[in-house]
């Protein structure tokens, strides 16, 4: 629908002095709505950079006044107390080395420049989940703008029933201006970097992350991934190696696999900071890309794997164009996910497993329906195997699991299949704060 100018205009007057209103005639419209995915990019009928949670309370209602869908970067860090607040616009990298500079890390994602809002909201693994838990498990505040234009701040004493639900589905409750998130002392570089193996090495290498999965030290963590990396473009398995410790102490427990002898090994003592920027390259921005995810339960069946390695080397055969397509299995050691119960928080993924995430990237447009639907089935097939892996018995905290990570593109998934335990409690903190459910872009919270 067409936006009447003047009413903009009141916007605009309305603003803090140091935001922006973008309209699509204005200078830097068209790159303030490029996404990581370029098949992800829409026109939208306005754009406001806000620098202030009352601008974005004022644009909320502004586009509740109109019928417009919804659709900040500074950090500080209190060494004293170890806490990180990052305002809701912020990378991972602005947070990483903020918190550098003190001497400190808090549990992030494994590619910096992934925004912290989405990440933290939908839940968050990364390198220190071993040792600390899901980025939910480490957050301590949320400042929230609800569809109503106010402005409150969620904690265990504040609003605690909507910090419950902003611990895994608060992109459906409001816009969240900034967090705060415990940090912990991180003084000494890590040790890390991506290794490359042959297919023939596959069984080898994913028998050693079976072994990782059960690891209680909280130092380490293995992302294996089938790709093609340049310069050969042919198709490989990916090791993406960390541990929290000295160069000796990481060779030495990656041992087995390092002496397969890998077809490249690019390891290295790196601040902890730079270990969260070794997966941009892979994960540019401006690709046409997809993603969907599903969970294998420990140990994983190398067999199975090996069908997935022939089904996406088949992919890249038929679609030549989806050469970038990465299929994604993380070996993350589960004790200390599996410490906090399934209902604590409103994240309900937590099981004895690992993620698993399939992830074309392409260029051409006309490939999209093909790489979307190849995803589609290749997280069914996934879904399957775990489903038979669990009837074979397991805990009864995996057993309630939804083996679903809601940041691997759940948006096409009910809030039912995404929450599964917690729904009815989301469902219902739902026509609390937001009855009009103004944020529909997740998954369905409506009962």
């Amino acid at each position: 629908m067409a936006i009447d100018k003047q009413e903009v205009e009141k916007l605009k007057a309305s603003l803090s002095s140091s935001s922006e209103v973008l309209t699509p005639d204005s200078e830097g419209y068209e790159e303030s709505i490029k996404r990581w995915s370029s098949a992800a990019e829409k026109l939208a009928g306005l754009v406001v950079l806000p620098s202030t949670a009352e601008d974005v309370s004022k644009a909320i209602l502004f586009s509740k006044a109109n019928n417009l869908e919804v659709a900040m970067r500074h950090v500080s860090v209190d060494p004293k107390t170890n806490t990180i607040t990052a305002e809701g616009g912020c990378l991972w990298a602005d947070v990483d080395n903020a918190a550098a500079e003190h001497g400190l890390a808090a549990v992030g994602g494994t590619v910096n420049h992934t925004g912290i809002g989405g990440l933290t909201l939908g839940g968050g693994y990364g390198y220190l989940t071993a040792a600390r838990g899901m980025v939910v498990d480490n957050l301590l505040s949320v400042q929230f703008v609800l569809a109503d234009g106010s402005i409150l701040t969620a904690s265990s004493t504040e609003n605690p029933d909507l910090f419950w639900a902003s611990k895994g589905a608060g992109i459906g409750f409001g816009v969240a201006t900034s967090f705060v998130y415990q940090a912990y002392e991180q003084k000494e570089p890590v040790w890390g970097g991506m290794v490359v193996f042959p297919r023939t090495q596959l069984h080898e290498v994913l028998a050693f992350g079976n072994q990782l999965l059960t690891d209680t030290s909280g130092k380490v963590f293995m992302l294996v991934a089938f790709g093609a990396p340049p310069p050969a473009m042919q198709p490989a398995i990916m090791a993406l190696l960390f541990y929290n410790g000295t160069e000796e102490q990481g060779k030495g427990y990656y041992e087995p696999i390092l002496k397969l002898g890998p077809l490249a090994d690019m390891t290295a003592v790196v601040p902890f900071a730079k270990m969260n920027e070794m997966l941009n390259g892979a994960m540019f921005h401006g690709a046409r890309r997809t993603m969907k995810g599903s969970a294998f339960l420990g140990p994983l069946d190398t067999k199975f794997a090996e069908e997935i390695f022939d089904d996406y080397q088949a992919f890249i055969t038929q679609v030549p164009d989806a050469i970038m397509t990465i299929v994604g299995w993380e070996f993350m050691p589960y004790n200390k996910i599996l410490e906090v119960p399934q209902t604590a928080t409103a994240f309900a993924n937590r099981g004895a497993y690992g993620n698993l995430v399939f992830g074309p990237g392409w260029t051409d447009p006309k490939n999209d329906s093909a790489c979307r639907e190849w995803t589609r089935v290749m997280s069914k097939k996934a879904r399957a195997e775990l489903e038979k892996a669990k009837a074979k018995g397991t805990d009864a905290e995996t057993q309630q699991a939804v083996g679903e990570y809601g940041n691997y593109d759940s948006l096409g998934e009910g809030g039912k299949v995404v929450f599964g335990v917690n729904f009815p409690r989301l469902a219902e903190l739902k026509t609390r704060y937001d009855p009009e459910n103004v944020f529909s872009k997740g998954p369905s919270l409506v009962a």
